[in-house]
């Protein structure tokens, strides 16, 4: 479990320690039977059966068909029932806002997109709020008193970055002024956690449970910007300021006179960047989301960018090994998994390209959570915070 912290508001479904892991067991594990479920655990069978009769009777576990065959009493696996409690996941970017109504089991129930080229702040405020009531329609009586929480994922600066956004000073300075949680609060009588955009993607990919990899590992995610979270032996490490795992401000190369410093990895790895050579191509920009940015005639420009992104992804790779001793880099984003793989094996190749006597080549991966990951990763937040062991919300 990614490691938590205490200074956040207590929410809605307060278990004890002991239910806390056999819902943690079956969440990792899938469907399990009394057995298991006390082996894993190290709890005493009468404990975990009674236990699991508990939570059952709250509507947190379902039984499924008793598996014959076997000595003794047919075992009976447990599983979490999706309707047994509910989470909003809020992704609030720089051009575009998505909502996810998440259930128990961490199946998206609905989703609701907003596209926009500048982030107004009182215009998207008004569509959470909108989105809020919405799930206050679209759920039962019962189920609402289910929903845990709200989970809002949003960059650190969403004022920042003015010159790429060509975003108005005004605007940036109204976002910089702008309590975020605050205000998302004042829209609902839920608790509402906030987290990084990218930490929050973070979490959704710890919560995709044990990865091929190792408990250490870069995370990057792309979208408009790119940015990252850093986990180190299994805990998400946000940093003093909650930035760590930041490789979009990486520096491309040795800092020149003041007043010309290097560019930084996101102005050449972020999917703007891609928009900008369709653009100046004349060609839909739209296509950096889909399968048509490797085809004709955006091919030739994805794989300019392929090469520039995939470069400047393998310089962070590098520095980050050296600095962490990492067991690998996961890179996910909104754009097409065909999308995906190519630019895991254009950085593999510019990978090869360094010397790593001395340090140990991480090896890449997918991210599993796709284009939902930051929203997925906010619903998880509240979710988190009422059923994981240590009842608290993933830095």
């Amino acid at each position: 479990m990614p490691s938590l912290r205490r200074d956040l508001p207590a929410l809605r479904s307060p278990r004890s320690a002991n239910e806390r892991l056999v819902l943690q067991a079956i969440r990792q594990h899938g469907a399990l039977a009394g057995a298991e479920i006390a082996r894993l655990t190290r709890l005493t069978a009468q404990t975990v059966s009674l236990i699991t009769r508990r939570l059952e009777a709250d509507g947190l576990l379902r039984r499924g068909e008793p598996q014959r065959g076997r000595v003794g009493q047919p075992a009976v696996p447990l599983s979490l029932a999706p309707d047994g409690a509910y989470a909003v996941g809020i992704q609030l970017g720089r051009r575009s806002l998505d909502t996810l109504l998440v259930d128990f089991s961490g199946a998206v129930r609905q989703r609701w997109r907003l596209a926009y080229r500048q982030p107004e702040p009182q215009a998207l405020l008004a569509e959470i709020r909108q989105r809020l009531d919405d799930v206050r329609t679209l759920l039962t009586p019962e189920a609402n008193a289910r929903v845990q929480g709200v989970g809002l994922a949003a960059p650190l600066q969403l004022g920042g970055w003015q010159a790429l956004l060509d975003m108005p000073a005004e605007l940036a300075a109204r976002w910089q002024a702008l309590d975020l949680r605050a205000a998302v609060a004042a829209c609902t009588a839920l608790p509402v956690l906030q987290r990084k955009d990218t930490a929050a993607a973070c979490v959704a990919e710890l919560a995709a449970g044990p990865g091929p990899g190792g408990p250490s590992f870069l995370y990057v995610f792309i979208d408009t910007f790119a940015g990252g979270g850093l986990v180190l032996d299994g805990q998400l490490r946000p940093g003093r300021h909650g930035n760590a795992g930041a490789i979009g401000s990486l520096a491309l190369s040795i800092a020149q006179p003041p007043g010309h410093p290097p560019p930084q990895l996101l102005s050449v790895a972020s999917l703007l960047r891609l928009e900008q050579r369709f653009q100046a191509a004349g060609l839909d920009a739209t296509a950096v989301a889909d399968a048509r940015a490797l085809q004709p005639p955006w091919q030739a420009h994805t794989a300019a960018w392929l090469a520039e992104a995939a470069g400047a992804l393998a310089l962070a790779a590098h520095d980050a090994a050296c600095l962490l001793d990492l067991d690998g880099l996961v890179i996910d984003g909104t754009f097409s998994r065909e999308l995906l793989a190519a630019l895991l094996a254009a950085t593999g190749q510019a990978m090869a390209g360094y010397s790593w006597e001395g340090v140990a080549r991480p090896p890449l991966q997918a991210g599993r959570a796709g284009p939902d990951a930051r929203a997925l990763g906010g619903a998880w937040l509240p979710l988190h915070a009422a059923f994981a062991p240590e009842g608290r919300v993933p830095e």
